[in-house]
């Protein structure tokens, strides 16, 4: 409808499809009973997806894959079209984890860890989040005292994703010089991360709580370049960036399978693609897809040319996000009944969806700093 790859290059097709044949061969035909038993196999799909090149593939050096973040967002919106679960596992791992250590990090910590993230043989994750501070990371509780040469960390991070399987964490605390980052091997003794159970959503995926008592590290645990929220706040407009694309591809799984069920559903002796009232709520679907396909695109030309700013990282995540549940809600009204099993995909990426909506950033919060960047006026408070 959009002519959408006259506005890719060839090798950006070529990843996309590359991505798109991996997710549906190695992930697809898996995907509904991993949500239904509550379970990921995530360190064999994390190897796998460091085979494809994947993990961290807009990151230079280290062996990471070097690629565009058009690139890397058509991975994600692959991906998603599958689960939110599976791209959260590569956002978390290649844009929070990897990026902090790759922009904010020294040379020790980036050789001791990208080579082996971007190959999967490790994984990451980032400790922001706690139970009482997600919006207003400035709140935070854990906090991180010198201890002769040493740090020592205490404290509790919430929702963590690939906490409980993580190799290596990102916390994030408290000093008394302001926010700072530390490099916590998860071996390390006092560190711990609980399972979180009973999700309605986001069940393909490791959700965590990460405890930390006593932890001690050494000086050069900490991120030597990162100062106050701005080191944090960076990482997560990077996880925002994949969400803008993967949303997006939730959505389009939504309408495929939604058109299709439509085709071959007979309601008064006739498909039901062949009513008006079906067909306009396939329209209305087809444009807020298509041009969510528009604003993610536009948005990695700019990020690959000129960067971006905080709100128009906003304004993607939040559109694409919020259309993208409309789009599922919808599609689940064709498909009537049938439509809230896993046998078909759109209950669970409807389900998935009212998690990426608030996570990385509530839509209430992309108000705001879009309501910021119009008016000038800070309005959070």
């Amino acid at each position: 409808m959009f002519g959408l790859d006259s506005l890719l290059q060839p090798d950006e097709i070529e990843i996309r499809n590359t991505v798109r044949k991996f997710a549906s061969e190695r992930i697809r035909p898996f995907i509904a009973q991993w949500f239904e038993d509550g379970t990921l196999p995530a360190r064999k799909l994390a190897k796998e997806l460091g085979s494809l090149g994947v993990l961290g593939m807009h990151l230079d050096g280290y062996e990471c894959a070097g690629m565009s973040a058009t690139a890397y967002g058509l991975a994600c919106l692959e991906l998603e079209a599958v689960d939110s679960g599976i791209r959260s596992l590569v956002s978390v791992q290649g844009s929070l984890a990897m990026f902090a250590i790759h922009r904010w990090g020294s040379e020790e910590q980036k050789h001791t860890w990208l080579p082996s993230m971007a190959r999967g043989d490790a994984i990451g994750c980032f400790g922001l989040t706690e139970a009482d501070f997600g919006s207003n990371p400035a709140g935070m509780r854990t906090t991180a005292k010198n201890d002769g040469e040493d740090w020592v960390l205490n404290g509790t991070k919430m929702w963590i994703t690939n906490g409980s399987i993580a190799d290596v964490a990102v916390i994030w605390a408290r000093t008394d010089d302001g926010i700072r980052g530390f490099v916590v091997p998860t071996n390390t003794p006092g560190f711990s991360a609980p399972e979180i159970k009973n999700k309605v959503s986001l069940r393909a995926s490791v959700t965590s709580e990460l405890v930390l008592d006593d932890v001690r590290l050494p000086a050069s645990a900490m991120l030597p370049l990162a100062e106050g929220l701005r080191g944090p706040l960076t990482c997560l407009n990077e996880a925002r960036f994949g969400i803008v694309f993967g949303a997006i591809g939730a959505a389009r799984d939504c309408l495929d399978s939604a058109v299709e069920y439509s085709l071959t559903r007979e309601v008064f002796d006739k498909p039901l693609a062949g009513y008006q009232l079906t067909q306009a709520k396939i329209a209305d679907m087809a444009l807020e897809v298509g041009k969510g396909h528009l604003l993610a695109y536009q948005l990695g030309r700019l990020k690959d040319s000129v960067g971006l700013t905080p709100e128009q990282v906003s304004a993607g995540k939040l559109n694409n996000v919020r259309e993208a549940i409309e789009v599922a809600r919808t599609c689940r009204t064709i498909l009537g009944a049938n439509g809230i099993t896993l046998e078909y995909p759109v209950m669970r990426h409807a389900n998935n969806l009212e998690s990426v909506l608030t996570y990385e950033g509530t839509s209430e919060m992309h108000q705001l700093t879009i309501g910021k960047a119009m008016t000038g006026e800070a309005a959070f408070r």
